[in-house]
């Protein structure tokens, strides 16, 4: 297992299903390999369960019929339990234009705020499909020291 940690945003795991219509082919396949391999990577996720609550909005826990359901059903099954997934305390705060407390104020989309303050704490990389506010906000990823990995490049860009 490499020292990469990864925190992964939930579109990921949806165009993994194929369940994006903004998705080519090859940004589904991209995000089918990266999911693919989730016993071999380390996996970063929020120990209040934000991450998998938002993951239970799009996935299903039997795991199927897409891989995306597979990744969730494995971080379900062993979040407490895997060497490779890590837990990690983000700190949310009422201040509605921080979200945590280890983020600075900022125009980020609130519902990935989540991904980004575990990213911090979990000293993480950001693993994205998808979403262009990712690519948006790169002084903001720059300045907390977050790499985002655009598996789509041709979906999130500025």
């Amino acid at each position: 297992m490499s020292d990469l940690k990864h925190v992964i945003d939930c579109n990921v795991a949806i165009v993994a299903n194929g369940k994006s219509t903004q998705a080519s082919i090859d940004c589904e396949i991209s995000c089918v390999e990266l999911l693919a391999q989730c016993r071999d990577i380390a996996i970063v996720i929020d120990a209040q369960g934000l991450i998998m609550d938002e993951y239970s909005g799009h996935l299903s826990y039997a795991g199927s019929p897409g891989v995306g359901d597979m990744f969730f059903k494995y971080l379900h099954d062993n979040q407490y339990a895997e060497s490779g997934i890590f837990r990690v305390e983000i700190t949310p705060t009422t201040d509605e234009n921080r979200s945590f407390e280890e983020l600075p104020v900022n125009q980020f989309d609130p519902s990935d705020r989540k991904f980004l303050a575990t990213a911090v704490v979990g000293n993480s990389d950001i693993f994205n499909a998808t979403d262009s506010d990712w690519g948006e906000q790169e002084e903001l990823m720059n300045h907390l020291g977050v790499t985002v990995h655009q598996l789509c490049p041709e979906c999130s860009v500025k």
